[in-house]
């Protein structure tokens, strides 16, 4: 009987762990701060910034990713680790979604890992996350799992929950990774760490953009040419809501649907302004850090995008 796979040894490149022994049996060798970037693989431009930003808060630097420098970890100084999952993830999706044709590229996903100084990759097959079918006990993600993402794909942040609840379980990390393109996942996920007291930091990259404007996804290579191109929208009304953050919130979510709507063949599913910790609406007189919100379909391709606003008091 094969032994399962050691602890990865420094410039070895990533070492892939395919089960929870194998991952158990590695742990150990991964030094402190271990720092987990949670994904469905279909690496991009965007994950890249992300595993870069992951390794400066393991205390690494960006010359040689083996070579501890003067890190940006709240944990202090060191030379840590990162670890990436990949796993498309059943309980998020819905019927008739994309779970069967979403991308998946584990060889590309692996260089990337290798170019980036990664430790160790887990892959598990949908069997090894989840050996008894669908779990009994899932992560409720309360009233802000219900609205904008929550309301258009309903279920969609329990599975959410409950894989990055495992994968937190299984990993044991001091900090996890995650775009800020999934804003209102971000702001759950970190609602769920400081609500069960699951003791790790949770920090963010900003968003990647491709030199059009729209932001960096796996689902982009979905696309035809005329779809991108309506896309663009999206971003563009994103832009235009944040010209007139001076003019309040209202003002602000006007400009955006003005854009969006002069778009027949997009079709929106929703667009609004939201306090970013709560994703409650930041409705007149709210004043402060917000983000623009929105979700569209081009084609038969759903895409999702957000850009920060800060809403002053009108005078």
């Amino acid at each position: 009987m094969s032994q399962p796979p050691g602890p990865p040894g420094p410039g070895a490149g990533p070492v892939l762990l395919r089960t929870k022994a194998e991952l158990a049996a590695a742990r150990p060798g991964l030094t402190a701060p271990v720092v987990l970037v949670p994904t469905m693989g279909a690496l991009h431009a965007g994950h890249r910034a992300l595993l870069r930003a992951a390794r400066a808060h393991a205390g690494l630097t960006p010359e040689n990713p083996e070579t501890p420098g003067s890190p940006e970890s709240p944990l202090g100084p060191g030379a840590g680790s990162v670890i990436v999952s990949i796993f498309v993830n059943p309980l998020q999706f819905r019927p008739g979604e994309d779970l069967d044709r979403y991308p998946r590229t584990l060889e590309a996903d692996l260089a990337m890992c290798a170019d980036e100084g990664v430790r160790a990759v887990f892959a598990p097959s949908g069997a090894e996350m989840y050996p008894g079918g669908r779990p009994g006990v899932t992560v409720d993600p309360g009233p802000m799992g219900q609205v904008f993402e929550g309301e258009f794909r309903p279920g969609f942040f329990g599975g959410v929950l409950t894989v990055v609840l495992k994968l937190f379980q299984l990993t044991r990390p001091d900090v996890a990774m995650f775009g800020e393109k999934d804003a209102q996942q971000l702001a759950m996920v970190r609602r769920m760490v400081s609500d069960l007291d699951l003791g790790l930091a949770v920090e963010s990259a900003p968003i990647v953009r491709d030199a059009d404007g729209l932001a960096t996804s796996s689902r982009n290579r979905y696309l035809s040419a005329a779809d991108r191109a309506l896309a663009l929208a999206l971003p563009r009304a994103l832009r235009a809501g944040q010209a007139r953050a001076a003019a309040g919130s209202a003002a602000v979510l006007a400009a955006a649907r003005e854009v969006l709507s002069a778009e027949s063949g997009l079709a929106v599913d929703y667009v609004a302004v939201v306090d970013p910790r709560t994703f409650a609406v930041a409705g007149p007189g709210y004043t402060g850090p917000a983000r623009i919100i929105a979700a569209v379909t081009a084609g038969r391709t759903r895409l999702i995008d957000n850009v920060p606003v800060a809403l002053t008091a009108i005078p």
